[in-house]
């Protein structure tokens, strides 16, 4: 039997998302990543004796969003505690986070498996917490510290042990992330840490009720990192036990160059932390109207906007999953369809297929934000229905949208400008296509003998001849008609 059918690995993910507030969690400064070192501070953050935090109202306003978008129950009452522990780069020598009481517990996520169907993965808690600073190893001197993260709010969304293999913990991630990035509260950005995953990680034979011990991997900054990375930790662990070894719990460091994971210290339980309630923070009361007015601001999230564009336009479910990704593509995506002349399930698809290929393309290559694409959704809206209105033929419209990326000028003005107006004139057709047929009378021998993919190079002649100007479905029928005298 293989290894990986002998055992099943048990896999647990703690997310930690910044969130996108302008200032800190307990103080005003910036939030600004970038900016120079150990420049967005000030007493509070940097730990001064005597100051007293003040918590960001905004802060648990997203985090609310976030325990509902999750299914979450919001707590009326959760409090603060210190976490306690030594880095050079917490000032306070303790971090402010959520122990006993945070502020929302009980809820799930569905994920979509390989084979379609779904799997519920709980959500143990979501709280509040300061992020810390960041020590700085590369500078070819002593540790350097830089502070500037000090205070920046994260909200720390912790799953169940639900997830069974690294497939899995990357729908469930991708998942979060897609969710942060549709409420607008966390840019998603893994590379610049606004997205972080640890990932609690342990294997046992398969059908054992009791978990095996645990490694916790850090250091995974891109979903395919993760998904590498857990993967790597399941094998080593099988492979461990397999030997007769003994596995320790510990905190890795996953290093993605060489793809493998590298010890970094003897995992913490939580009273190594000595938890105790922040003396210097009040309770957070959250009331019901509070809760109810976050529902009500919530915007459609992202399964069930697929499941929408699946119903209400008719479109394959790998359309609607690419289309829903982002929250901004999705809406760029409808604000077309609502310029449509002719609403259809075939003009659906027409814009789905013109996003997916060439408008992804654009923002993918040339790595912008989506809302920083030059073609707007009423000038593609209006190009689209140029070719549904026989204006324009489809290759034509790819000149007409690489004009519209270089000018931002409306399609129309484009085809008058440059003289790219369909031919649909059946008699001017017609005396290209027999002067084409009277070149080629072995290709008309071979078609009438039964090599009907010979159609293809017939309409490509004449789309040659006419510059790519005539209307492709004329010349077929034109042709047909022809050939099969």
């Amino acid at each position: 039997m293989p290894l990986n059918e002998k055992y099943e690995a048990v896999i647990g993910l703690e997310v930690h998302a910044q969130l996108s507030t302008k200032s800190k969690i307990f103080c005003g400064c910036s939030t600004e990543f970038g900016n120079e070192a150990n420049s967005n501070v000030c007493p509070v953050c940097l730990g001064m004796p005597g100051v007293l935090p003040v918590l960001n109202k905004q802060v648990v306003e997203y985090t609310i969003r976030m325990g509902l978008a999750t299914h979450c129950t919001i707590a009326p009452k959760s409090i603060f505690a210190r976490k306690n522990y030594f880095y050079p780069d917490l000032p306070k020598g303790y971090q402010i986070s959520q122990y006993e009481e945070p502020i929302c517990r009980h809820g799930y996520v569905d994920i979509e498996l390989n084979d379609g169907s779904t799997k519920r993965i709980g959500v143990t808690r979501i709280h509040m917490e300061e992020d810390a600073g960041k020590s700085i190893h590369d500078m070819d001197t002593d540790t350097l510290v830089d502070v500037n993260r000090c205070g920046v709010p994260l909200m720390e969304i912790v799953s169940e042990p639900d997830m069974r293999s690294a497939h899995e913990a990357y729908q469930y991630l991708y998942s979060i992330w897609q969710t942060v990035k549709y409420l607008g509260i966390c840019d998603g950005n893994m590379e610049e840490g606004s997205l972080r995953c640890d990932a609690n990680i342990s294997v046992r034979l398969k059908g054992e009720m009791t978990f095996g011990t645990k490694t916790e991997v850090k250091n995974m900054n891109s979903f395919r990192n993760v998904e590498r990375a857990i993967e790597y930790e399941i094998n080593r662990q099988i492979q461990m036990l397999e030997d007769g070894e003994r596995i320790i719990q510990q905190t890795l460091l996953w290093d993605a160059a060489n793809n493998v994971v590298l010890p970094m210290r003897s995992k913490e339980e939580a009273h190594d932390y000595r938890y105790f309630p922040d003396p210097d923070l009040v309770p957070v009361i959250v009331e019901e109207k509070w809760i109810e007015e976050a529902k009500r601001l919530l915007p459609e999230l992202p399964a069930q906007r697929r499941s929408r564009f699946i119903d209400q336009f008719n479109l394959p479910k790998y359309d609607a999953g690419v289309l829903t990704q982002e929250r901004e593509l999705a809406e760029y995506f409808e604000n077309t369809v609502n310029g449509l002349v002719k609403k259809s399930s075939d003009n659906y698809k027409t814009i789905s297929n013109w996003i997916m290929t060439d408008v992804l393309r654009v923002v993918n290559e040339s790595k912008m934000a989506f809302a920083d694409f030059s073609v707007t959704p009423s000038h593609l809206a209006a190009m689209v229905n140029l070719i549904i209105e026989g204006t324009i033929s489809g290759k034509i419209a790819k000149e007409v949208f690489d004009e519209m990326l270089k000018t931002k000028e409306h399609p129309k003005v484009i085809v008058e400008r440059k003289g790219l107006t369909q031919i649909s004139d059946t008699s001017a057709i017609e005396k290209e296509i027999d002067a084409i047929l009277s070149k080629f009378p072995n290709e008309i021998s071979r078609y009438r003998s039964g090599e009907v993919k010979l159609m293809g190079f017939f309409v490509g002649e004449t789309m040659k001849v006419m510059k790519g100007k005539a209307n492709p479905k004329v010349v077929n029928e034109i042709l047909q008609k022809k050939l099969s005298v």
